[in-house]
């Protein structure tokens, strides 16, 4: 008899930080990742889920561009024929980008829109085809704090984030009486990894001090937001170091 597939959690956008520590944490979770990034990233997601290989967990990687409507109903078909039923789509992709309004071209506005909105829709689009038949799963919406306000310099990641948010407020209603969780988490600081050591000098002594947000402690929030029983499912999550302003 041929043993039933795993469940699968999907990271759209599993960079080499947040992505790539709640990949990790739900593989460890019993469930097997499947990481995305755009093609020219592919080799940083392969090294990935080899990386959750060797640490005995099931890992598969995908180059996927989220904007493309075709290439994401291929992904989610292959995904559920290949490697088993869909549990949880992480949607992360970031898309974070600082402009004075007078500077922002049309071409960036729109891009940071497809990245962090509409990408968002046709990820949670198909991943409800497959959920909610089934009567159950997880959807996790990765936002920030320009979800919530809007700040000088980033009127394009504002209004994506905005869209993303209320994109998933709609999920949450339609989608929760069919046995569906929908979970918007604002992430409301800095992220330890490359990017922010690249802008903050101290970063790793803030990270020492936990004034910055860790990914793996990010990440074990988004796998107890899967575990909550639905009786009490929370729809919005804000996370932030103890030291945040806010």
């Amino acid at each position: 008899m041929t043993e039933p597939k795993r469940g699968v959690c999907v990271v759209v956008g599993a960079g080499d930080g947040l992505g790539a520590s709640v990949a990790r944490a739900f593989a460890c979770d019993g469930l097997a990742a499947v990481v995305t990034r755009r093609p020219s990233h592919f080799a940083e997601v392969q090294a990935l889920a080899e990386s959750i290989r060797a640490g005995g967990g099931e890992a598969h990687a995908f180059g996927l561009d989220a904007r493309k409507e075709a290439e994401v109903v291929a992904f989610f078909d292959e995904v559920e024929r290949t490697v088993g039923p869909i549990e949880v789509l992480v949607f992360n992709i970031g898309a974070n980008v600082r402009f004075p309004v007078v500077e922002t071209t049309a071409q960036v506005y729109a891009k940071v829109w497809e990245m962090a909105a509409f990408a968002g829709f046709l990820a949670g689009r198909e991943a409800a085809r497959v959920m909610a038949p089934r009567g159950r799963g997880t959807m996790l919406f990765t936002g920030a704090t320009a979800s919530l306000r809007g700040g000088s310099g980033f009127s394009a990641f504002s209004g994506a984030k905005h869209a993303l948010r209320a994109l998933a407020q709609s999920l949450a209603r339609e989608l929760g009486p069919k046995g569906v969780h929908v979970a918007h988490i604002v992430i409301d600081g800095a992220i330890d990894g490359a990017f922010i050591r690249g802008l903050m000098p101290d970063a790793a002594e803030k990270r020492a001090r936990e004034e910055i947000l860790i990914p793996d402690a990010i990440a074990k929030n988004y796998v107890w937001l899967h575990r909550q029983e639905r009786s009490a499912w929370t729809f919005e999550m804000d996370l932030r170091p103890w030291t945040e302003l806010w």
